[in-house]
């Protein structure tokens, strides 16, 4: 036996609800010798010192070449200096004697050392040159950690 066909019953979509507009917050502007291993979200002003492109190398990807660039940058402020990892198109943006604002900028640790560095989710924006004489004295590059397993947590 067939069954009756069903009725469909067309339900109106309620409309929206009104999200309350997105808010940005000031971005907290932190000094190099504020930095420390692990963290990540900083926002700060850095003049570079020095650029040094240390690997340049095409490599297949699927169809076509990619080109993969990294470059090694010394930069600071008034408080400090530190390595700072550019890639690719930042290599292009981050040459000596630049002032740039490094937005979203993380800490990695590489062979026991800080780096600084912005990935795809931060961002490298030229700005006016700083008025601030940068301290190459104090290098937190050179300062080597190592990781300490603390028994009983």
């Amino acid at each position: 036996m067939a069954s009756p066909p069903k009725e469909e019953v067309a339900v109106a979509a309620s409309p929206p609800a009104a999200s309350p507009p997105i808010t940005l917050r000031k971005p907290t502007f932190v000094k190099v010798d504020q930095l420390r291993p692990g963290t990540s979200g900083h926002t700060l002003t850095v003049k570079v010192v020095s650029s040094k492109v240390v690997l340049q190398k095409a490599r297949p990807d699927g169809t076509h070449l990619r080109h993969v660039r990294i470059s090694e940058c010394l930069v600071g402020d008034d408080t400090g200096v530190i390595v700072f990892t550019a890639r690719n198109d930042q290599v292009d943006v981050v040459k000596e004697g630049v002032t740039v604002i490094l937005r979203n900028a993380k800490i990695d640790m590489f062979k026991g050392s800080m780096r600084l560095a912005v990935d795809k989710w931060g961002r490298i924006e030229v700005t006016e040159p700083a008025s601030f004489t940068v301290k190459e004295e104090n290098n937190l590059s050179l300062v080597e950690y190592e990781l300490v397993q603390v028994e009983g947590q």
